[in-house]
């Protein structure tokens, strides 16, 4: 999986901070950029797709207790 010997990449300070950056960078095309924010009008939906009425969500809050 790594290229090379996992005992030699911290040998060298420079090896280690290449290794390092490639380790954030895969981190980061993992979990890839912010989502783009819908703002408002987005509707709440449920597993089903159907939207989820108000009473819906209070009778859930209360639940839950909240």
């Amino acid at each position: 999986m790594i290229p090379m010997r996992t005992s030699s990449i911290f040998k060298s300070r420079w090896m280690a901070l290449v290794w390092a950056a490639g380790i954030l960078w895969a981190a980061y095309d993992f979990v890839g950029p912010e989502p783009q924010d819908e703002g408002n009008n987005s509707i709440t939906t449920d597993a089903a797709g159907s939207a989820v009425s108000t009473d819906d969500q209070n009778r859930i809050a209360a639940a839950f207790g909240n």
